[in-house]
């Protein structure tokens, strides 16, 4: 098995995984890490000084930053009273997953109907290293099943929608890493992989859609209740 590192998802063409300096997107990753892991509370506010300080470097990099995180929803300004960390709860997560059961079947039914040969080996390919790793090493799977649906995504013709669903997953990977795959979600998201490529070699593009949308609403779902039984077990 290769080494996790060859597995790095990358954005369908021709969009920017972060879209800022070098600087501003290792910020952006450290800033939004530091909210989802509650290091920076809900509503705290973000003084761009204080960042630079803390990370020893100068504004002009965090304001950058602050604005990648706003345009993900992490980060919230408010005239008069600068940036503050936008509490990550089950309606943040909610949002997200919604807009991508909205969008992701129409990019699905499109890719159905200009899938190549080459298209289905390569999701055959990335489907059969998700099964070989069955979950052992649940980043190398985060890696592989964003390679798997960015197969589907990356040549749609709307790169608005693509670019949206790519940074709306990135914000749904982030937050879910800190949860387990429950193993009815481990048995469904491989199920529903399978039976997408059949779909896909079939030209059932309306099945496909509707499948996708019950994929994603699933993923949604898994990591609401994950949010829930914690929140739970914190009032306990």
């Amino acid at each position: 098995m290769a080494e996790t590192s060859d597995f790095k998802a990358q954005p369908p063409e021709g969009i920017d995984a972060i879209g800022a300096s070098s600087e501003g997107a290792s910020l952006y990753q450290l800033i939004r890490d530091d909210i989802i892991e509650g290091r920076l509370a809900a509503n705290e506010r973000l003084v761009v000084t204080d960042l630079a300080r803390r990370h020893g470097t100068s504004t002009n990099p965090v304001r950058e930053a602050l604005q990648l995180l706003r345009g993900e929803g992490f980060v919230t300004f408010f005239p008069n009273r600068g940036a503050r960390v936008r509490p990550i709860d089950q309606d943040f997560v909610r949002d997200i997953y919604e807009i991508g059961v909205l969008i992701e079947p129409a990019l699905t039914r499109w890719f159905v109907n200009m899938a190549t040969v080459e298209d289905i080996a390569e999701l055959e390919r990335i489907q059969g290293l998700i099964e070989e790793n069955n979950f052992a090493d649940t980043f190398r799977h985060s890696e592989l099943d964003t390679a798997f649906h960015t197969v589907m995504y990356q040549r749609h013709y709307n790169r608005h929608a693509a670019e949206l669903w790519w940074k709306h997953r990135e914000v749904l990977r982030a937050v879910s890493r800190r949860f387990n795959f429950t193993l009815a979600r481990r048995a469904a998201i491989l199920s529903e992989h399978r039976e997408l490529i059949a779909h896909v070699k079939a030209g059932n593009a309306n099945e496909a859609g509707e499948l996708i949308a019950r994929h994603v609403e699933g993923s949604g779902r898994h990591i609401l209740e994950h949010m829930r039984a914690r929140n739970a077990a914190r009032a306990g």
